[in-house]
């Protein structure tokens, strides 16, 4: 897959910097991009020039080919996207989350700073407003909650799971 972006961003490349453009080499390309990407992002901006990129052709209108134009340069930038290094490790498992952490984004509070129990009651409240079964919440969202507020309030009586 990344030999066919290579050479998809080359083609772009070329036909983006041509003095005079192929549109309907463009269009080709393009429908190419549309039938064989399997990146959602790239097949969208692709099926979204598609219809510009046929206008063009039998078109002379300045405006239409600015146009054409820009949608060969979204195209490009997504390509670009999938292309370049990535840095870091890659694939890597997102951090689990401690009990606080968990407790403190059911509650919508920032992750590292410290709260006061004023800081923590206000956020439950808050929260628990829209969560109330009386309120058309779930049972079960409004038992999390009051749990993530104890956790908060009380740290060491609860162990990490």
């Amino acid at each position: 897959m990344m030999e066919r972006l290579e050479s998809w961003k080359l083609a772009l490349e070329r036909l983006r910097s041509a003095q005079r453009a192929d549109w309907a080499e463009a269009g080709r390309l393009v429908a190419e991009i549309v039938r064989m990407s399997t990146d959602t992002m790239l097949r969208q901006a692709a099926e979204q020039a598609l219809p510009v990129l046929r206008q063009v052709v039998d078109n002379d209108d300045h405006s239409v080919a600015l146009a054409a134009q820009r949608r060969i340069g979204v195209v490009l930038d997504v390509v670009h996207d999938l292309t370049a290094p990535r840095f870091g490790r890659r694939n890597a498992a997102p951090k689990k989350l401690s009990t606080e952490d968990r407790a403190r984004k059911v509650l919508g509070l920032p992750l590292a700073v410290q709260l006061t129990c004023e800081d923590i009651n206000q956020a439950y409240r808050r929260a628990a407003k829209g969560m109330h079964p009386d309120r058309g919440g779930s049972a079960q969202a409004f038992i999390d909650l009051a749990a993530a507020r104890d956790v908060l309030i009380h740290p060491g009586a609860h162990k990490d799971a």
